[in-house]
């Protein structure tokens, strides 16, 4: 009796351990509420185990198949690391609302902190299957889960229709974010400790979710990068803005604009992708905001972001954010990228243009709103941190003509995908600064509230206070920190011209079309805009007047 009761007790442990050992296995078994999902040794790094492309929830829309232009700009490397960024050559199944998950749960913590990666492309354009995404690196590294996830863009994530809901390209982000909650136990993770981080559009889409949920938003800290939800790039300005695009498109595909209303919506829904994706092609202009994005309805997205963050109507829980130190770069290709000119044509244009042009626009679309938002968390006793990324004129991420720091270019680094995405390698300091970055937004996740302080020696943000991050600064491996006025003193004028951040896109797209006398008169504007006051005054003034003119 005891020998069958020992017997039976061995075969029980051993099928425990094999249990067990399965679930350590990489690319073993994983029971989620999707079903059982299989993945694999990642290419990137073996240890560490990718499952790609998991459903969360069907679709019957396209989503992110949507056609994208890229002319041979920026050189060999900008090339490649455009057209990885726009995702042109990607096939998307139309059940599109997927998520990938990288792990390595043989080691390390037993519950590791989740980075939920939110992508970008100005809900236009961008998807969770981009190689510059690939969390392979960062979780092999660093000793945490990392998420990607697909939602609807353009039309088929904001369309605006009329009788249609507003912004379930959000409330995709939303779902996402629940199923993660609900299952990456299963994958090592920690439900308790999720950190949310986006660029871009993926950066706003991150803000809104501490005004969208401010007593539930599941993530414990938020990391917002070239995006706050008070950017000037953010949505729509009003409800009716938007469903003006929608008929405009219907009208073009023959289904009646506003006087056919809500029978549109049956309409657009009879044609075919092809049709609805041609119609929607001249509204895409390469990771810009397009012609369709989320507005503040007052559900999702509260109608006055200024007036919840001045009430503190938000997630209070720890953020970090912050931008390049030439966001207008990546702009000013993907605007040229619409148009025909060559390489050539495109490195003759002359930058005592672009310079000035591109500092208002970074100022304005992207480092007063991330001091502003940053503002709304110290104001409220929230722990925060800002960066900036200057981009060290890395070879394996430098775009002709415009540099290193531009919109974008923080992510090949902090993914550690430059070498995959380029096949040029990193130079020692590049690899130095780029795991220095990691580590730091790990760390970050792995303890929002005091670990960048305490293991990093990051001051929080404080105005007056050399509390600015200052990453990849020339061939620098490790932070520095500058006061926040070295880049913030011209921010109150600039809140006094919300549209200028579209006036100089206007601008940027007739220079692109060979506009010669526009370029005599910048001339004229751009002498020294950022000298005083009086002087950004009198060019912002004058830039406005020139663009309402196109």
């Amino acid at each position: 009796m005891y020998r069958m009761i020992a017997f039976y007790s061995v075969v029980y442990l051993v099928f425990l351990s094999w249990s067990t050992a399965d679930a350590f296995l990489v690319g073993g078994p994983v029971n989620t509420t999707s079903g059982t999902v299989r993945g694999k040794a990642s290419s990137l790094r073996p240890d560490v185990s990718e499952y790609l492309g998991i459903p969360s929830l069907a679709s019957d829309c396209p989503c992110n198949r949507i056609p994208m232009r890229q002319a041979a700009l920026g050189g060999p490397v900008g090339e490649k690391i455009t057209r990885a960024l726009s995702q042109e050559d990607s096939i998307l199944d139309e059940d599109c609302l997927t998520i990938n998950v990288w792990s390595k749960p043989q080691q390390g913590e037993k519950k590791k902190a989740v980075l939920f990666w939110i992508y970008g492309g100005g809900f236009a354009i961008g998807s969770a299957s981009s190689p510059v995404y690939d969390g392979s690196i960062l979780a092999d590294e660093n000793d945490v889960v990392v998420v990607s996830f697909n939602y609807r863009l353009n039309i088929f994530g904001f369309s605006g229709a009329p009788g249609q809901p507003w912004n379930v390209g959000l409330l995709d982000q939303r779902l996402a974010l629940e199923w993660t909650r609900d299952n990456i136990a299963r994958f090592g993770g920690d439900p308790a400790r999720i950190t949310v981080f986006g660029q871009s559009a993926g950066g706003l889409s991150t803000d809104f979710m501490a005004y969208s949920y401010p007593d539930d938003p599941i993530a414990h800290a938020l990391i917002a990068h070239s995006g706050v939800a008070s950017s000037s790039l953010s949505i729509a300005p009003k409800k009716s803005d938007l469903q003006k695009t929608w008929y405009n498109v219907s009208s073009g595909l023959g289904c009646g604009g506003a006087e056919a209303g809500e029978q549109t919506v049956a309409c657009m829904r009879s044609k075919s992708q092809d049709e609805l994706l041609a119609a929607i092609e001249p509204l895409t202009t390469g990771g810009m905001v397009g012609g369709f994005t989320p507005v503040g309805d007052g559900q999702v997205i509260p109608k006055d972001i200024a007036g919840a963050g001045d009430a503190g109507n938000f997630a209070r829980i720890p953020f970090m954010t912050g931008n390049t130190d030439n966001e207008s770069g990546f702009f000013l290709i993907t605007a040229l990228a619409y148009t025909n000119l060559t390489a050539e044509q495109v490195a003759a244009i002359p930058m005592n243009l672009i310079r000035p042009l591109g500092n208002i626009l970074t100022l304005a679309g992207f480092t007063c709103p991330a001091a502003e938002a940053a503002g709304y968390r110290l104001a409220h006793r929230v722990p925060a941190w800002r960066y900036r990324y200057y981009g060290g004129n890395y070879s394996n991420t430098y775009i002709v003509p415009v540099g290193s720091a531009y919109h974008t270019s923080e992510l090949l680094p902090l993914f550690g995908t430059a070498p995959t995405v380029t096949g040029v390698k990193d130079t020692w300091y590049e690899a130095e600064a780029a795991a220095y970055m990691r580590n730091a937004w790990a760390t970050f996740a792995k303890n929002p509230a005091t670990g960048l302080s305490s293991e990093f020696r990051w001051p929080k943000f404080k105005p007056l206070t050399r509390s600015e991050v200052q990453l990849s600064l020339d061939k620098q491996t490790e932070a520095t920190f500058i006061f926040n006025e070295e880049t913030d003193v011209f921010c109150p004028i600039l809140k006094f011209y919300a549209g200028i951040f579209a006036d100089i896109m206007r601008i940027f797209s007739r220079l692109g079309d060979g506009d010669n006398a526009l370029g005599g008169d910048l001339l004229g504007i751009l002498k020294n805009p950022l000298q005083n006051g009086n002087t950004l005054r009198d060019a912002l003034d004058r830039l406005s007047a020139l663009a309402s003119g196109f």
